[in-house]
């Protein structure tokens, strides 16, 4: 499994210059890497499986078991998946460089959301973005 500083400067190096469908598959593959820790952090092992043709979505489904709360990042593993769509069936589209860059914004705000949830358990109870849920945790080591 990829530890999350190795992803977190992956997606360091992709916001300042990934281009092509390369990118844009290798961000799902962040995003997969990133829910693979939420999985195993519950005790789970990683599902192998696709919804929709997306691992991504998987492990975000089978994240949410027994915490709805974890629902909060569906939307954004959705957007990366829509976004890996568009670039990979149309790298050529004079808009694909602004979509990898959504892609690598939405893939960084999935790493934030997990890793702050595995700090704070109530992250995303109300908003992922939560700053009194934020500022009352005490720090812990991640990973």
């Amino acid at each position: 499994m990829k530890p999350l500083a190795e992803i977190e400067q992956r997606l360091d190096a992709l916001e300042a210059g990934g281009s092509g469908p390369e990118a844009a598959v290798e961000l799902v593959e962040l995003g997969e890497a990133v829910l693979e820790h939420w999985v195993r952090a519950r005790d789970l092992v990683p599902t192998q499986e696709t919804r929709e043709g997306f691992r991504l979505l998987a492990l975000h489904r089978q994240g949410c078991t027994d915490d709805p709360s974890f629902n909060a990042c569906r939307e954004t593993c959705r957007e990366l998946a829509y976004h890996h769509n568009l670039v990979t069936s149309d790298p050529r589209h004079p808009g694909t460089p602004q979509r990898l860059t959504m892609m690598t914004l939405v893939a960084r705000h999935l790493f934030l959301f997990v890793t702050g949830k595995m700090q704070v358990a109530a992250l995303g109870d109300f908003c992922c973005a939560s700053r009194p849920i934020r500022q009352q945790a005490e720090p812990q080591e991640i990973g």
